[in-house]
């Protein structure tokens, strides 16, 4: 493998999701690697470790999840694209260090090969259970973006978005993908370096004795430095001011924390992203994301061939989510047909943002993996077939 300067690998190759992840970490200028490691994601961290000498990449393996994310946080703090990769339960370990890369508003990206869970689970085995934990894992208030990659290609390109996002707005930003599309080998069409977008990283730009780390912009985002370039400046946990030094009363709370929250709402339409399919005739549409996806887009194509007509609103990012879409599609389709690899997360969402004007079904695919474009097709039909709308969601088992 031949990588040019700037150690992207450019051209055709075939590629599990996991080293198409590994390769568009490195096409986005990824330079360091904190992991500890766990079953569906370890193909990730072989392919960085075997590239990484070519790029002047770092790769260290730490004692647990919860110092591998800290490794990353602070990586990021001396100028390196950083990211980890995890499954189900070391997210769960990753939560604190998740909320405090929020608090220190730290660039870097999590990748989560989701498995089948709670606890250690069926950990070879594709789900979807960890989308909520993505977006309310961590303790109090903070917005998050999460991207859900259904092929390998994606799993390339998401990558990017990913690390774009967080230097972006200077936040953590999750990669969700699961063990079907890690393991799924595809072309993947890798474009040369000048022709990928990558954000650069949002540096101070004045005397280093007026650097404040979380002094804002007009976009509530603040300018980094590189720890150890010779500015003098305190990062905490704590509520703080523009200094970083801590300030514990409520008004300083509310300076601190609110933008945490509204820098990524003013900009979710700038944000959220979705992939649509024939929406404005349809009496039906089905919201997928992920792996579920590949199987929904069967069901479509057989339903469209049967007369019915159905549309699909595939996620791109699920946080935040396209309310705003949804509520639109709600005003003049029929019903909504979300399947999911888990007993119901993002369907959630989906029928909340209906606010009652259409039906929502719902396919569990639980631990029964995501062949089962019959069980979307089932339930696209019926819900072409319901005209009122009723409260709550339908389940089908």
């Amino acid at each position: 493998m031949k990588a040019d300067k700037n150690g992207v690998l450019s051209g055709s190759h075939v590629l599990s999701g996991n080293q198409a992840c590994a390769e568009g970490a490195l096409a986005a200028g990824c330079r360091f690697l904190g992991l500890y490691p766990i079953v569906p994601s370890i193909e990730i961290s072989e392919r960085f470790l075997e590239r990484a000498p070519q790029v002047g990449a770092t790769f260290i393996q730490m004692e647990d999840e919860v110092s591998a994310l800290a490794a990353v946080l602070g990586a990021s703090w001396t100028g390196k694209k950083s990211m980890t990769v995890t499954s189900g339960p070391g997210l769960s370990l990753m939560m604190e260090h998740l909320g405090l890369g929020v608090m220190l508003e730290t660039p870097c990206v999590i990748a989560d090969i989701q498995g089948v869970g709670p606890g250690l689970g069926l950990p070879t085995h594709p789900a979807q259970g960890d989308m909520m934990q993505a977006r309310w894992g961590s303790h109090g208030d903070y917005e998050i973006v999460a991207l859900a990659p259904s092929s390998p290609q994606e799993m390339f390109d998401y990558t990017i978005k990913a690390f774009n996002f967080s230097e972006r707005y200077r936040i953590p930003v999750a990669i969700m993908s699961d063990a079907h599309v890690a393991r799924l080998k595809e072309t993947v069409l890798i474009p040369p370096a000048d022709q990928i977008n990558v954000e650069p990283r949002r540096y101070y730009e004045g005397a280093k004795d007026s650097y404040l780390p979380f002094k804002r912009d007009k976009d509530f985002v603040p300018r980094m430095v590189d720890i150890g370039q010779g500015y003098r400046f305190h990062v905490t946990g704590l509520t703080h001011d523009d200094r970083g030094y801590p300030i514990m009363f409520e008004e300083c709370q509310e300076y601190n924390v609110h933008p945490l929250v509204w820098k990524i709402r003013q900009a979710a339409d700038k944000i959220v992203e979705v992939q649509e399919t024939d929406t404005d005739e349809a009496d039906v549409v089905v919201v997928s994301y992920g792996a579920t996806s590949r199987a929904a887009l069967k069901a479509i194509k057989q339903a469209r061939d049967s007369g019915i007509k159905v549309g699909s609103l595939k996620l791109v990012t699920v946080w935040p989510f396209p309310e705003k879409r949804v509520a639109e599609l709600a005003k003049r389709a029929r019903a909504f047909v979300v399947p999911e690899m888990n007993c119901g997360q993002v369907v959630l969402e989906v029928e909340r943002n209906t606010y009652g004007e259409a039906n929502v079904f719902f396919v569990p695919h639980g631990d029964n993996g995501v062949e089962h474009t019959e069980d979307i097709l089932s339930a696209i039909k019926q819900a072409s077939q319901t005209n009122v709308a009723k409260s709550g969601i339908i389940e089908l088992a």
